[in-house]
């Protein structure tokens, strides 16, 4: 592409042009692509030059792209990797990281400014700090001083002198990348950027070795360079450059002066330390002593503070925005509208409006009449709604007073407050005038309007103080700005009532649209000062004025377009409002005149003697320095790497809590501290020095502990463990099958039940009756299936019309047989020959030993009153059975009269596929006049005659018709088979009812009525289905199972060759088959983990939590499942009477009997065995309401299916009868368990008989054993986990009866996710009640408890509002949360119905809505790439990824190929948490774009559905709609059923 002229760019925060204005269009994604590779056994059809063919193709191709990149990546070891096995799944960052990196916020300058090449050529000869003005290029002096540095660097290092890097250091994880992308704009050698918080300590120095020899600048948080300090991966004398961004946060603890206390002044050849370059807006707070600050930050980074005057930033055509004063007239006083006032008189009373009431009256002063008004329709939206209802719902349940017919009234006035609010809120748009608005915002309105009048091309950004505000003026101005203005909000996360969650990517997406200038103006709070990435701006206004110096200058940093405007706005005669001005302006003036007036020969010199007194807290502890590596050890850092060492060290039991304990003593006012190792750990204790803080005690401790493990060299010369951490030996048992792997199986076509009796002539016969709930097309008679034995009673089930419409089959099998004798078996017989050789052009042999079924009419007069008490013989139509046997066929004869030919069924002899109603004789028409054109065509068209006539030339020429015989109107029986399924697309003639006109003569009028026909043509998908359900029931007597028709039918049904893949194109799909086996074999799945970890439980009492996983993972793999079916031959499993000899008709040449195999996949064999589990599950449970006896037949169906002694129980009170109580459970409880006992009862209303085992619910692994004699909770937590997990699918499975199981799993997700449960933990209070010993996992807890409990007290807290925590929970509070249900669930002598009521007391109202989780997970993503794009070529594939770091455990690894590219990654130690990664990395990527823009960067071709929607016509389209809406009722019709 040819780029044109490129505008220069000054620094970070401008955006590349085009001469045109267009902007830089997006980038293209580099994806990976498959490389030739000589020893690569790439199929041969996989060809360069055009896509896979077919659908097996496809799946090849992707599984080759899959395996390659894997394979790939497990080869590049990257520090990115590193960290991610170190770290696992906590990297929720990351994705914001993705998004600022993607954005183009830096460029090459080449032509720096008079004030940077001034601070660029003091930073060469010392050590500086910058101190200008945001957006002043302060990065791009780095990048200069950068590429000096590099060139010395190169230089010496052709001299052969050692190698040295340069660091860039951040203060947040989120300039890592922002800063990483401008230097790579701006300088020609490598940079990385290297995410901070990653646990350093872990890295092996092999990977950094490598990273550090193919880069010459890294920009990282300071704690990355710490940890690699600490190490000796890096030393301080191999560094040439350090730059601090934000430097006046060096102070304190701060990384920043933990590096250069511990490191830079341990070095003490000055020649050997790095040059320093710190970069601040502002050196010092406002509110701090300025003098005093600077001088300590000068003389802590070994620096001198360096700026330039306001005149210097002219000189170079750097315009500081022109400052004006806007004056509004004075705010009205707040008042009440009048919607307030009825709002109040209505509703003043309630306690939980008194804030919206107040806020009200705020807004209506300063912003008007209608933005008080709107202000209601946020506090009472029906999303806020919901959450004031939780709210007060929560007060009554904390508070527990008053009365549940009180609350209950509350909340009726709280939703009739909402719907008066909703109902009355009907004012339009407001007035830039008075009436509507304030003052103030009508000064706003008057200066954007200057701005925005004619064009949209200025960048504005408002600075308000409440996001209400914000989100009101956006409102506003969305209505008023005119055609130009595209304006948004900017606030921050936090909600408040009455506001929308706002998370932080939604805060850099918002940036990147202003940035792309799809937004031009942002009406935004504090957030928009700093931190974000914003472009320059023509106007920025403070609405409402800054608090502070820094605010003011921040804020007046973004307008730094030229000719740009800073406006303040003021009231009128408000001197606090001037006086803030003049205090902000005034504390700039001093800070901008110190750092001018300092006098640096003064401060160096008395550098060395006030430096001992920023050191005066770090002289006393004591250091270690490795004398082979360099590696130093400090009282901080010994913690950390004592704990690492422990954690690394290979226990014997998994239960030992693997974490170094501290015991303190106190005396003497002084702490003493020993640290006791595990017992496996070849150094036990060591006591530490006497000091006046327990922390530093502690400290002393481990740092002698670290000494000892290093002098006995158990620690390597980097400080880091010689252990690495073993793992467990099965842990990659191969128990899978391959989804793919297909064979051919022989299917059984007929059921047993044809076989009973057949070959021998019946003395007893039986009826049932079959008829349609709605009838046909046309008027129909019900149809009798009589057989050798009963048939069982069929389920309804629906067949289609061709308008679409459903009518259910109806079954009715007589109780009583009747005697079967030679008259009415030849009757029989003969009547449903003809049915087949009239209807369908089959001619059988005469064979009664044959015939497994007969069809007879039934009388029309019975087919309401039937039952299955009435006598055979009494419902039969006999009248029409006669004349059928008796009369056959009619001939036209000249003396039939008119009449006759009316409402007859007429056959063409010669044409098995023309049948024709007949309407009547037709007189205006005799048998020479043309064809009519719209009469369906025929091989024949000359005349009626002609048309009516199908023998071929030879034959017609010997036959000499009546030229006088009449004409008949009739109407063309379309051919259809499948009534099982709608009609299809393509078939015009079904759905069409064609009429003509034929002569009788040539054509057989059949004796069968036209009433018993038309149930007729319906038959054979009914026989179809009915053979069906048949050989399903024969598949339950096979297995010993009792499971009724349906669900035994469904469990075996396999509609396409890939159902199980959701999302994907349906290959080989059959129409009409009913349910697939889908929904059952989630159920399956589900109820197998659940009875095979009781089984487990129970039957081994004394194996780990590990070793239940093995055991229950073998019984319930495909593997054994697979095994099971091919033992049971669940894989065998025309609709014409078998065994009958065919004398005339299609097929007649086959001989033998007929065997048919089909092709299934492994997987779909074994998932037959979980649906067959989920059969007899769902036959016979009833939904909220628990009966052990009622799981009794999907017990035995696990039984059946795992065929294993870890499952031998046939009834669900089996478990508990194996079950053996521990010794620990029945021991006598201490009174600290017995009250345990009595404050969780108070939390949840079950009452534990053995307080022992809810102990054991709360004991974290880290407590030993011996301390109360009572196991941790991992025993129980397995079990808990596959109860929950029941409930929880039962829940969304009856809840939804037609989600498929894809989404059901989707948002199981979210109720099963470690972040949910904690969350659950937390708002129970059981968190108080964990017994550990682990302070790290008590700090950790405590965090997260704040934190959460902060996001659930928000006023109208969602019920989702433990999604938007950021802070991940810590594991163990999921855990107890299963435990403690597991331990109520063995407590209760295994009475699921505990499980049930925990369920529907404290999980059930977080799910009310659903949908509020459509994005958790990989959900996200499906809709993107379904809905946003239409992309149907995408896959999301895992693979296992072996491991190239040395002692980290093999994970996997998720990709998403886009059209057989991989673009997103992700891997994770499971492939749920690795999809998930995946998806969201892609997700933060591909939100936003247009469609047009996704198919360009992506090389999407698929078929736009949106454009063939938009060619339909409206009358196809309203026909579409009609039919998903019947379809919807149909649907909902069958469930209750």
């Amino acid at each position: 592409m040819a780029w044109g002229g490129i505008t220069e760019v000054q620094d970070e925060d401008e955006i590349l042009f085009y001469e045109d204005g267009e902007l830089e269009p997006e980038p293209e994604p580099e994806p990976f692509e498959q490389q030739p590779d000589e020893d690569s056994d790439i199929d041969t059809d996989l060809a360069q030059f055009h896509g896979p063919a077919t659908s097996v193709e496809k799946w090849r191709a992707q599984n080759e792209i899959f395996r390659s990149y894997a394979f790939q990546k497990t080869e590049e070891v990257t520090e990115k990797e590193v960290k991610e096995a170190i770290e696992g799944a906590k990297d929720e960052v990351l994705s914001i990281q993705d998004i600022l990196a993607k954005q183009k916020i830096g460029a090459q300058i080449t032509n720096p400014r008079d004030y940077q090449t001034e601070l660029y050529q003091k930073a060469k000869e010392e050590n500086i700090i910058a101190v200008l003005d945001t957006g002043s290029g302060k990065t791009h002096i780095a990048t200069l001083l950068l590429r000096h540095i590099l060139d010395v660097e190169l230089e010496d290092r052709a001299k052969g002198c050692p190698h040295k890097i340069a660091f860039f250091l951040v203060d947040s994880v989120n300039l890592v990348f922002q800063q990483t992308n401008v230097l790579r704009c701006g300088l020609s050698q490598k940079v990385e950027g290297i995410c901070g918080a990653m646990g350093a300590s872990l890295w092996q120095k092999s990977t950094w070795d490598k990273l550090f020899t193919n880069n010459m600048v890294i920009v990282c948080t300071a704690e990355v360079l710490v940890q690699c300090m600490m190490h000796s991966f890096v030393r301080m004398s191999s560094v040439n450059l350090l730059i601090f961004d934000e430097a006046h946060h060096a102070k304190n603890n701060h990384p920043y002066a933990r590096l250069i206390k511990d490191y830079y002044y341990s070095e003490l050849d000055r020649s050997k330390r790095p040059r320093i370059f710190g970069m601040t807006a502002s050196p010092v707070d406002a509110n701090t002593n300025i003098k005093q600050a600077a001088r300590d930050l000068e003389m802590l980074l070994d620096s001198k503070i360096a700026t330039t005057s306001d005149l210097s930033l002219l000189a170079n055509n750097i315009s500081r925005p022109k400052e004006e004063i806007g004056e509004y007239a004075q705010l009205r006083k707040e008042f009440e509208t009048p919607f307030h006032q009825e709002v109040k008189r209505r509703y003043g009373d309630l306690p939980a409006f008194e804030k919206f009431f107040r806020a009200a009256k705020i807004i209506s002063a300063e912003l008007g009449r209608w933005a008080s008004d709107k202000y209601w329709s946020f506090a009472f939206s029906e999303d806020e709604s919901r959450k004031i209802e939780m709210r007060e719902e929560r007060i009554y349940n904390n508070k527990n007073e008053g009365t549940i017919a009180k609350l209950n009234d509350d909340i009726a006035r709280l939703k009739e407050a909402a719907d008066f609010v909703r109902e009355h809120q009907k004012h339009g748009p407001p007035s830039p005038t008075e009436d509507d608005l304030s003052s103030k915002v009508i000064l706003l309105y008057h200066w954007l309007q200057l701005y925005y009048g004619r064009t949209g091309d200025a960048r504005c950004i408002v600075f308000v103080e409440q996001r209400q505000t914000a989100r009101l003026l956006k409102l506003i101005f969305t209505h008023i700005g005119g055609p130009h203005l595209h304006c948004d909000m900017l606030v921050g996360v936090n909600s408040r009532i009455s506001e929308q969650n706002v998370s932080l990517r939604s805060q850099v997406m918002t940036v990147a649209k202003f940035r792309r200038g799809e937004l031009n103006c942002l009406f935004s709070t504090s957030v928009g000062e700093e931190g974000l990435d914003i472009p320059q701006c023509n106007l920025v206004v403070r609405f409402d004025l800054y608090k502070t110096m820094i605010a003011y200058v921040q804020s007046r940093g973004r307008a730094r377009h030229r000719n740009s405007k800073y406006l303040h706005m003021i009231e009128a005669n408000n001197t606090n409002h001037r006086a803030m001005i003049f205090h902000a302006r005034s504390q700039e003036s001093v800070m901008r005149e110190f750092c001018k007036g300092l006098s640096h020969d003064q401060i160096i010199n008395e550098a060395e003697l006030e430096l001992s007194s920023l050191f005066a807290d770090d002289q006393a502890d004591r250091k270690y320095t490795d004398p082979d590596s360099g590696a130093k050890l400090t009282y901080r850092s010994s913690l950390g790497i004592l704990a690492h060492f422990v954690a690394s060290l290979p226990a014997p039991n998994r239960e030992i809590a693997m974490q170094p304990s501290y015991v303190v003593d106190h005396s003497s006012g002084m702490f003493l501290c020993e640290v006791i190792l595990p017992e496996y750990s070849p150094i036990l204790s060591t006591r530490g020095l006497p000091y006046k803080k327990k922390s530093m005690a502690k400290c002393s401790a481990a740092f002698e502990m670290c000494l000892k493990l290093r002098e006995g060299k158990y620690l390597d010369k980097n400080l880091l463990p010689i252990y690495t951490k073993s793992l467990p030996a099965m842990r990659n048992a191969l128990l899978a099958i391959s989804a793919k792997k297909k064979d051919l199986y022989e299917m059984r076509i007929k059921p047993d039940f044809w076989q009973l009796g057949f070959g021998t002539v019946p003395d007893h016969l039986y009826l049932t009756v079959v008829d349609l709930i709605s009838g046909l097309e046309r008027p129909h008679q019900p149809i009798g299936l009589i057989t050798r034995e009963r048939l069982p009673q069929m389920p309804q089930f629906p067949i289609y019309l061709k308008d679409g419409h459903s009518s259910g089959v109806i079954t009715t099998p007589l109780a009583s047989s009747f005697k079967a004798t030679e008259e009415n078996l030849e009757l029989f017989t003969k009547l449903t020959l003809q049915v087949y050789r009239d209807m369908f052009a089959k001619k059988f042999e005469y064979d009664i030993l044959k015939m497994t079924y007969w069809l007879v009419p039934i009388k029309p007069e019975k087919s309401a009153s039937i039952s299955s008490l009435d006598n055979p013989e009494d419902v039969m139509d006999w009248a029409q059975i006669r004349e059928v046997c008796e009369k056959d066929e009619y001939r036209w004869n000249p003396e039939m009269p008119p009449e006759f030919l009316a409402d007859k069924y007429i056959v063409d002899n010669w044409d098995g596929g023309r049948r024709f109603y007949s309407i009547g004789v037709a007189p205006q028409f005799k048998a020479q006049d043309p064809v009519p054109s719209d009469a369906p065509k025929h091989k024949f068209m000359a005349d009626i005659l002609d048309y009516s006539v199908s023998l071929w030339s030879k034959s017609r020429s010997k036959c000499v018709w009546n030229p006088s015989q009449p004409v008949m109107e009739v109407e063309k029986i379309p051919f259809r088979r499948n009534f099982l399924a709608a009609v299809e697309k393509d078939e015009d003639e079904v759905i069409a009812t064609p009429r003509t006109f034929v002569c009788p003569e040539p054509l057989r009028i059949s004796a069968l009525t036209t009433r018993f026909v038309a149930i007729c043509y319906v038959f054979p998908a009914i026989i179809h289905r009915f053979e069906s359900y048949l050989t399903a029931l024969d598949a339950c007597k096979l297995l010993d199972l009792d499971v009724g028709p349906r669900l035994a039918l469904e469990a075996l049904t396999k509609d396409s060759e890939n159902s199980d893949e959701h999302g994907e194109e349906k290959v080989n799909f059959k129409s009409g088959m009913g349910p697939n086996y889908e929904r059952l074999e989630f159920m399956g799945d589900c109820f197998l983990k659940m009875a095979t970890s009781i089984s487990t439980f129970v039957l081994q009492p004394d194996e780990n939590e590990f070793e239940f996983h093995v055991r229950r993972m073998v019984m319930l793999c495909n593997k054994n499942l697979f095994d099971t079916a091919m033992k049971y031959k669940l894989y065998d499993r025309t609709w014409y009477p078998e065994g009958l000899k065919l004398l005339q008709g299609k097929g007649m040449k086959r001989i033998g009997p007929q065997v048919i195999k089909h092709s299934l996949g492994d997987k779909s064999v074994a998932d037959v065995c979980e649906a067959f589990i989920g059969a007899a599950f769902m036959e016979y449970n009833k939904n909220n309401y628990w009966d052990p006896k009622s799981w009794d037949p999907a017990v035995k169906a696990v039984k059946v299916m795992v065929d294993s002694q870890d499952h031998l129980m046939e009834r669900f009170s089996d478990y508990y009868a194996a079950y053996v109580k521990p010794k620990y459970q029945i021991a006598e409880a201490t009174a600290s368990q017995l009250d345990l006992a009595k404050q969780i009862e108070k939390k949840h209303p079950y009452h534990f008989k053995y307080p022992r085992i809810l102990r054991s619910a709360f004991i974290h692994p880290s407590q030993a054993f011996m301390w109360e004699n009572i196991p941790n909770y991992q025993r129980l937590e397995f079990l808990g986990d596959s109860l929950l997990d029941q409930v929880f699918i039962q829940h969304l499975f009856y809840r939804f009866p037609h989600k498929d199981p894809q989404w059901l799993t989707e948002h199981k997700m979210p109720m099963v996710s470690n972040k949910f449960l904690g969350a659950v933990c937390v708002k129970l209070g059981f968190h108080s009640h964990i017994r550990q010993n682990n302070s790290a996992l008590n700090s950790h807890i405590r965090d997260y408890v704040g934190e959460i409990q902060e996001a659930e007290s928000e006023p109208n807290a969602a019920q989702d509002y433990w999604v938007h925590v950021n802070r991940e929970p810590p594991k163990c509070l999921a855990d107890v949360v299963e435990a403690y249900v597991g331990a109520m669930f063995v407590d209760s002598e295994f009475d699921f119905s505990v499980v049930q009521t925990f369920f529907d007391m404290h999980i059930k109202d977080f799910f009310t809505d659903v949908s509020l989780y459509d994005d958790f997970g990989t959900n996200k993503l499906t809709r993107l790439m379904k809905v946003n794009f239409g992309c149907k070529e995408w896959r999301l594939g895992t693979r296992l990824r072996k491991s190239a770091i040395p002692g980290a455990r093999d994970d996997y690894i998720a990709m998403l190929q886009i059209h057989y590219k991989i673009y997103f990654d992700g891997h994770a130690v499971s492939t749920r948490y690795a999809k998930g990664k995946a998806s969201h990395a892609a997700v933060e990527k591909l939100e936003g774009l247009p469609q047009y823009e996704f198919r360009r960067l992506y090389g999407c071709d698929c078929e736009d559905d949106t454009a063939c929607a938009d060619k339909e016509n409206p009358e196809a389209a309203e026909k579409r709609i009609k039919e998903v809406a019947e379809e919807r009722v149909r649907e909902g019709k069958e469930a209750n059923t």
